[in-house]
């Protein structure tokens, strides 16, 4: 099986005048092309960090990173930019929709920078607007959608590059219940699809929707196993 992800001994420190910060201590870990992968920790178990490097917005202090077989340890800031706008596509918290473009303008912004031509733009952006049941409000500005509408946009724009990796930070952090439920039932049908989903999230309810659960604490990984084991035995300890 191809992998998404291979990480090898992944180490991250920040320095504070003499004092090195270990914040990530060692992580190896593989993902495989088509897994949903829920990322735990408690605050400052190196989650964010880690979340960070697989998404090329930093670099590791020293380790090996492979993202869909390709080594973005060593690339340039350029490079590093032009990996994320093609391979990656991401979710947010906070959605990051530019408030003057619609709905459409909003999804097909990364293709601008891709360099691809108005009309396909177009055409991609409804497409995945379509496959988020949001075609009817392509023309919306984010001030006229609700939370999960929004939410279904970033979604949206995320999938226009078919990127190798969908990566989502707490992507329901700001909605109600029933639209955190909806949103999560999205990225089921993208995972059923065959995209690589992985999902940075403190919430077990929301993470009990992925396939594998990687827990980390202080800086390495606690358990990485599969969703339906980790929640098999936390009834066995309750009962």
């Amino acid at each position: 099986m191809q992998s998404v992800i291979q990480l090898h001994n992944i180490q991250k420190n920040y320095f504070l005048g003499k004092v090195v910060i270990e914040v990530l201590k060692g992580i190896s870990l593989t993902i495989q092309k088509g897994e949903y992968v829920a990322l735990m920790g408690p605050s400052g178990s190196g989650k964010s960090t880690l979340m960070n490097i697989i998404g090329c917005l930093d670099t590791p202090t020293s380790g090996m990173y492979e993202l869909a077989e390709q080594s973005v340890s060593g690339m340039t800031d350029n490079e590093l930019a032009d990996v994320r706008n093609q391979q990656i596509g991401f979710v947010f918290q906070q959605f990051n929709l530019l408030p003057r473009l619609t709905a459409l303008e909003n999804v097909a912004l990364p293709l601008v920078y891709a360099g691809v031509s108005k009309k396909e733009r177009t055409e991609r952006a409804r497409h995945v607007l379509d496959m988020v049941n949001l075609s009817d409000r392509s023309h919306h500005k984010p001030n006229e959608l609700s939370g999960g509408q929004n939410q279904r946009v970033a979604i949206a724009r995320a999938l226009v590059n078919n990127p190798s990796l969908i990566l989502a930070d707490e992507p329901t952090g700001n909605l109600d219940s029933k639209t955190s439920g909806e949103i999560m039932d999205i990225f089921g049908q993208i995972h059923t699809s065959g995209n690589t989903v992985v999902l940075v999230t403190h919430e077990e309810d929301i993470a009990a929707h992925a396939k594998r659960i990687i827990r980390l604490r202080d800086g390495v990984i606690e358990s990485d196993a599969s969703a339906n084991v980790q929640i098999n035995e936390k009834v066995k300890i309750q009962n």
